[in-house]
């Protein structure tokens, strides 16, 4: 399926859930890609990309941000303490803000320079111990130590279970939101 295709359905499923028109955003993967299709679709428009490597990331974004300097580039994988750094050089957003240690070390990092990317706490919904993330039960007291460490935090990153009830998904990231007056969350 093709960008175009992909952007016409999103603009249905908006329409039919009565949502604003560009109200979803499209954050193409581009990890693991060969350049020539990233680079196809950078020509077609797209302008927001998903990394889960801060290294495969710093190994051609730089570049191709000086031929597309409107393009963001995302954290969706899990960060390591140790290329936080990096990270705040490459990434427009975090994902994957998860544990007290990356807050601490991102807190100290965001404030020596001044600036900070986009973040979102991700909340393991499934509780699947393969997946990182905050458990929902301690979603509340993370936002507040996070808040507490002054770090400015856009929303909520979720992946549900591959085979969860969506119904129970969604009242999951309702009662999130209900505690925090904010969400963002992805499907798959």
């Amino acid at each position: 399926m093709g960008l175009l295709d992909i952007k016409r359905r999103i603009a249905d499923a908006e329409t039919a859930a009565g949502r604003a028109p560009g109200s979803v955003t499209l954050i193409a993967v581009s990890k693991v890609q060969p350049a020539d299709r990233v680079q196809a679709v950078l020509g077609q428009g797209q302008r927001i990309f998903g990394e889960n490597y801060v290294q495969e990331a710093a190994g051609k974004w730089p570049g191709w941000r000086a031929e597309w300097p409107d393009a963001q580039v995302h954290m969706i994988g899990p960060l390591q303490t140790n290329k936080l750094k990096l990270a705040l050089d490459l990434f427009d957003a975090i994902h994957t803000l998860d544990r007290a240690s990356l807050a601490e070390k991102l807190a100290r990092q965001v404030q020596a320079r001044g600036t900070c990317p986009q973040l979102f706490v991700q909340v393991n919904t499934g509780a699947e111990p393969q997946k990182s993330g905050v458990l929902p039960g301690d979603a509340d007291a993370f936002i507040a130590a996070c808040r507490a460490l002054d770090l400015p935090l856009t929303g909520l990153m979720c992946i549900p279970p591959d085979d969860a009830d969506p119904a129970r998904i969604l009242r999951i990231w309702r009662g999130l939101r209900n505690g925090t007056g904010w969400l963002a969350c992805r499907w798959g």
